[in-house]
């Protein structure tokens, strides 16, 4: 069986208020995307396939895939104007394999233990995605702001990455997807649950597995990394 990781570094980071894209901001002395790279790297996947922004794949290939020896990074891509058309480019990128795990290069918390057991839950699964139960109570609101319904907070997770499917099931969802002029998909089991009605098993990740988004996340990325290190704590 062949896994393919796809990890997505396409974004453009708006929310951090930075000319940096957020995944090549420096972490630690490291860029952001570099850290999940890794993790794919020392992980049981048979190769990575690394989505970048426009004319971002030689900057890619040379100061991280190269500079952190990442040899498993088989092919870079440019991806596409949103994220589910980056998605697919990555996709096609990684034709011939039986099942891909899609991250987004902006979470640097991703373990391998995470990825192991993304690999045997999708195996047995066909779709799965890694996320936590949430702590707050959470609201649905209407469009003025007014609460419509308070789901039972037991039954609602926040989503993360990765994500893994079966290749020819997640394939065949983005290819009907991206054929719908009003797609605002915003994950990939969105896809998998619009289009092919299979059921998508959750797996606990951790609440570490945070996004790099806004400057506040750098701040609490770096505290966890002290922590990691054992020179600080949260």
């Amino acid at each position: 069986m062949k896994y393919t990781a796809v990890v997505l570094a396409a974004g453009k980071g708006s929310r951090m208020n930075s000319k940096v894209h957020k995944q090549y901001l420096m972490l630690a002395g490291k860029p952001v995307l570099a850290y999940s790279l890794e993790a794919f790297e020392r992980s049981a996947v048979d190769g990575i396939i690394l989505v970048t922004g426009e004319n971002e794949e030689s900057y890619c290939r040379t100061e991280i895939v190269e500079r952190y020896g990442l040899k498993k990074v088989t092919e870079i891509v440019a991806g596409g104007r949103e994220r589910y058309h980056s998605v697919f480019e990555g996709l096609k990128a990684a034709a011939g394999s039986d099942y891909v795990l899609i991250h987004d290069g902006a979470r640097p918390f991703v373990t391998e233990e995470m990825i192991q057991k993304t690999m045997q839950a999708v195996r047995e699964k066909s779709a799965c995605i890694v996320g936590m139960p949430v702590k707050d109570t959470i609201k649905i609101s209407d469009c003025e702001n007014h609460v419509l319904d308070t789901p039972r907070r037991e039954y609602v997770w926040t989503i993360q990455t990765p994500q893994a499917f079966s290749y020819g099931l997640i394939y065949h969802a983005y290819e009907q997807i991206l054929k719908r002029p009003d797609c605002q998909i915003t994950d990939d089991a969105m896809a998998v649950e619009q289009i092919c009605k299979v059921p998508v098993h959750l797996i606990e990740g951790s609440y570490q597995n945070i996004k790099i988004t806004t400057p506040e996340d750098m701040l609490v990325a770096e505290a966890l990394l002290r922590q990691r290190s054992g020179t600080g704590a949260l």
